[in-house]
């Protein structure tokens, strides 16, 4: 194995392995400055969302206060910033699972939990905590909720997602009636207590505290980790080297409305260094105790340094045969498996000397490797999520293989450039201390590192999905593809994915991401359908050919989510019905009836079951408006059907959106009988002219071209013919298409570092892709649209909006509606956008 050395191989490693996407600081103020608190830490969530500690420097009060900041990483600029009401300094951060919920603790002993307030990714409240009074935490975890996922690496090409990732028998820590399981957080003071907080159903906190083991010691250092029994084992050490890192067992149970905690002590192990005579006193302390992983107890990752240097060791917990001596062998023979057994810790691996490590940062992916020693395929070998991260006192990053630390990619900070001769190691040592990482994250794909440094600045790293060594394309993108397929099945945000999608990746990464879907078995697709189409759209928001799609893929999302709510609406008229709900058999109807006459398809449904109530039907002409302005828009650039850069264009071949068109018309043409008001509104050059009728067969000709996607044919001269007449008929509306997204992904492409700062939105001047959807957005001062309710907001609108944090998407924060209907509608979009974005606030003059 390659072990890592001060000197580094660096001259063996490829270029390009790591690399700054963009840094964001703080704008330098004369009376109050961010700095950085000890210890800085920092969290990074499953919706990529990080959150990070400074403290605020008030000169003129000469005091702290002690902050906390979530930023977006696709708007790390628009940072929230709350103080936290720690009276001292935070030691912990922890995201939930679901990555929408956020634990702080600091060395008060004081625990909050922070949520999202309306669901805004900008705006946070902390309701509940729980404390041990005056004892610092040194350890923090939300308990494990029982889903684990492995991801098989070494079978990234088979077609199944099941045989890809597999759901893990594991047990949660702790169930409420039914296996339902109990959320809470677990804590490790300083004085080695262990602190169980359980969130009850009805809101309140259930807390316990129980000393680790009868003799208590001081704890330097914790972590915590999950077995797939449902016990909880936590880590400690005291900081010194030449003491033991203890093991616990903890099992928390609820008995009488109160929480148990029970404690077992388990094999503990000294140092590998600590043992050899030649570096007995050279390390002194150990610096750094993680599990490699949240479910995985059995691996534990120990650095221990001095002032000037440091050495990392990998450990694993194994059950070792008890070897017997012949007298009792003579006694009692030991046959089979009979044999005692015994939990013991070895050690994996460990490097030689390193510059003395400032930060640690342990990758998220629950890679199952087939063999759990260190050989792995060579095709995956390289694969990002095998990594973790060090950081080193002089400003380099190294990335080393999670168990045999062997090098796999490195970084050199601008300070990290080692000096050639003796002189400029004076001038660097009385320079000043170097900026370095004292808190780093790695995003939930490993492809992305996140690294808070001295002065109190977020830096973005890249890192290659490669690892610095020569795949070919195919490899690289087969990685990329592995990682958003675990993504879509997972539902975690995938822009970290993004980061590595280059223009000329994308039309391939779009077609097999769809291949590898439409093998997936029905019931699999239809969990997914809108989830991929999420995915598509911001992948050909990356390049300028593929730039008019996003409009297409935004507007096939919208129409599957009217689609299912208005088909919802239909009750069955009477209730011994067949299984089939009316939407289904709407479904059935209309694909069995292809005449092109709406009449004749109405005729074939029991029209009392799309019966409403006259305010309901009213309150959904909006989306009414928007699915007969969109066919009619359609029908009207059928004839431009040659230019790709078009929006629309990718419909007038998708058989399936089109059904939906006609299945939807229908329905709007049988509730413009009950109620002609909440018909779509057209302008038409006759007065007698049945525009509904007019589309609907229009419609129906195009949807019989391509209704079967292996056997698509060209619409032929006479629907195009009428199509061409259309705009001499009707009045082809303008759509509102989403705005161009203002995020960072896309000015990251060119691989140069962008330079931010926290408050200030950077321009879009030079802006590539932008130039590429002028002609879909909205100049300044022209009205503006509530994306979701489809309801014009007015030049300047007064109503408080949010808009979506991956597309763009806006809508009221506020719901003007109390019309049932509409607020299940609006109930959709409640936590999340219809791409499954994050919703942030807005400032009321949005431009």
């Amino acid at each position: 194995a390659l072990f890592l050395s001060p000197g580094g191989p660096r001259a063996s490693r490829a270029p390009g392995v790591m690399d700054l996407a963009y840094v964001c600081e703080w704008e330098k103020k004369p009376k109050s400055n961010h700095c950085p608190s000890i210890p800085l830490v920092c969290a990074w969530s499953c919706r990529n969302l990080i959150a990070f500690t400074t403290d605020l420097k008030n000169e003129e009060e000469k005091d702290l206060t002690h902050m906390v900041h979530i930023i977006d990483t696709e708007h790390p600029w628009d940072v929230y910033s709350v103080n936290s009401g720690h009276t001292e300094v935070i030691t912990c951060l922890e995201w939930d699972q679901s990555g929408s919920r956020l634990l702080s603790a600091d060395a008060d002993g004081h625990i909050k939990c922070w949520s999202m307030t309306d669901h805004l990714a900008n705006s946070w409240e902390s309701t509940v905590g729980s404390t041990v009074e005056g004892d610092p935490i040194v350890a923090l975890s939300w308990l494990h909720n029982g889903v684990k996922l492995a991801l098989h690496v070494e079978k990234s090409g088979a077609s199944n997602f099941g045989e890809k990732f597999s759901r893990v028998k594991f047990s949660p820590s702790l169930t409420l009636f039914g296996g339902k399981p109990m959320e809470g957080w677990i804590a490790v003071t300083i004085s080695g207590l262990v602190t169980v907080s359980l969130l009850k159903p009805n809101g309140q906190v259930l807390t316990s505290t129980e000393s680790l083991c009868r003799l208590r010691c001081r704890v330097a250092l914790a972590d915590v980790a999950f077995t797939g029994g449902g016990n909880i084992v936590v880590a400690t050490s005291d900081g010194s080297s030449t003491s033991p890192v203890q093991f616990y067992k903890v099992c928390v149970s609820v008995v009488n409305e109160k929480c148990k905690i029970d404690t077992e002590i388990l094999p503990s192990l000294f140092m590998r260094c600590t043992t050899d005579p030649a570096r007995k006193d050279k390390y002194p302390a150990i610096t750094h105790l993680k599990f490699l992983a949240r479910d995985m107890s059995e691996q534990v990752l120990l650095c221990a340094s001095n002032q000037n240097s440091s050495i990392v060791e990998c450990w694993s917990l194994r059950k070792e045969g008890l070897p017997v001596n012949n007298i009792f062998q003579q006694i009692s023979p030991v046959v089979g498996d009979k044999q005692p057994m015994i939990l013991k810790w070895r050690i994996l691996s460990a490097t030689n000397d390193l510059d003395r490590v400032s930060a640690v940062a342990l990758p998220k992916l629950p890679i199952s490797l087939t063999n759990t020693d260190l050989k792995v395929a060579n095709d995956t070998k390289f694969f990002p999520g095998l990594g973790l991260a060090l950081a080193f006192h002089d400003g380099s990053v190294h990335i080393v293989h999670r168990l045999s630390l062997q090098m796999m990619a490195v970084f050199y900070g601008s300070s990290s450039q080692r000096p050639v001769d003796e002189q400029t190691i004076k001038r660097q040592r009385t320079a000043g201390p170097l900026v370095h990482f004292k808190a780093m994250q790695l995003s939930w794909t490993s492809l992305a590192l996140a690294g808070i440094d001295s002065h109190g600045k977020l830096s973005m790293l890249r890192i290659s999905p490669s690892m610095g060594h020569v795949l070919d394309m195919n490899m690289s993108l087969r990685h990329l593809l592995f990682l958003l397929e675990y993504c879509m099945v997972t539902g975690y945000d995938w822009w970290d994915i993004l980061l590595h999608v280059q223009p000329n990746m994308v039309q391939n990464l779009v077609e097999k991401l769809h291949e590898e879907y439409m093998r997936q078995n029905a019931a699999l697709q239809q969990v997914l359908s809108t989830r991929i189409v999420a995915m598509k759209a911001s992948l050909c928001k990356l390049s300028s050919s593929t730039i008019a799609r996003v409009c297409d893929y935004h507007a096939k999302l919208f129409l599957i989510a009217i689609s299912c709510t208005l088909k919802s609406l239909l009750r069955p008229h009477f209730l011994n019905t067949p299984d089939k709900s009316p939407g289904d058999r709407l479904t059935e109807v209309c694909s069995k009836i292809t005449d092109i006459d709406i009449d004749k398809v109405m005729i074939n449904l029991k029209t009392e079951e799309f019966v409403l109530e006259m305010t309901t039907l009213q309150s959904l002409q909006q989306l009414i408006q928007w699915v007969g302005d969109f066919v009619l828009y359609l029908l009207a650039s059928l004839p431009n059907q040659g230019s790709p850069v078009r929006p629309g264009h990718s419909f007038l071949r998708d058989g399936a959106s089109l059904g939906m068109f006609r299945e939807l018309m229908v329905v709007i043409r049988i509730w413009g009988l009950l109620k002609p008001s909440c018909l779509p509104v057209y302008t038409a050059t006759s007065d007698t002219q049945d525009s509904m009728s007019l589309l609907f067969r229009l419609l129906t000709k195009l949807w019989l071209c391509c209704r079967e996607e292996n056997h698509i044919t060209e619409p032929d001269d006479a629907l195009i013919d009428e199509c061409c007449l259309l705009p001499s008929q009707l009045l082809i509306p303008n759509i509102d298409w989403l705005p161009i997204n203002d995020g960072i992904i896309s000015k990251l492409q060119n691989k140069q570092l962008v330079r931010l700062q926290f408050g200030k939105a950077p321009g879009l001047v030079g802006h590539a892709v932008s130039s590429q959807f002028d002609a879909f957005v909205r100049a300044p001062g022209q009205p503006k649209i509530d994306h979701l309710r489809r309801l014009h907001l007015g030049a300047y609108p007064t109503e408080e909006c949010k808009s979506c944090t991956r597309c763009g998407c806006v809508t009221m924060l506020k719901s003007p509606n109390k019309v049932t209907a509409v607020k299940q509608w609006e109930q959709r979009w409640i936590k999340n956008c219809l791409c499954g974005g994050l919703w942030r606030r807005m400032p009321l003059s949005y431009s």
